[in-house]
């Protein structure tokens, strides 16, 4: 991978880590609001309340894993080993780094774990 690909994908992961920060943010928030809102509420506004602070958390949760994916693919471009597969060290394809750029494994690899973690 050239030097032009790889700034180009660490733009890319650069440019997608800032709209998780901004969710997460905004999770944040929410949930502040959720908990400041709950003083003075009936059991279905707690209820609703409830579910919807469990839904921002599960979304914040996901976010934060691919935040951590996003963060070892920048430590990969730093350490020059970015599009190479994690588990058996063969070039990621081009197709597949432009839709997961934050990929750790090739889609042979990535296929495997996911079979085994099923």
């Amino acid at each position: 991978m050239n030097k032009k690909e790889k700034e180009k994908y660490q733009k890319i992961l650069l440019e997608r880590k800032q709209e998780i920060v901004d969710v997460l943010s905004e999770v944040y928030n929410e949930t502040k609001k959720a908990e400041n809102a709950g003083i003075g509420m009936d059991m279905a506004d707690k209820a609703e309340s409830s579910y919807t602070k469990e839904f921002l958390l599960n979304l914040s949760d996901t976010e934060r894993k691919q935040l951590q994916l996003i963060d070892a693919a920048l430590g990969r471009i730093e350490k020059c080993n970015y599009g190479i597969c994690q588990a058996c060290q063969v070039q990621i394809s081009k197709k597949r780094l432009d839709a997961v750029p934050w990929a750790p494994n090739c889609i042979h690899c990535q296929q495997k774990a996911e079979e085994e973690s099923a």
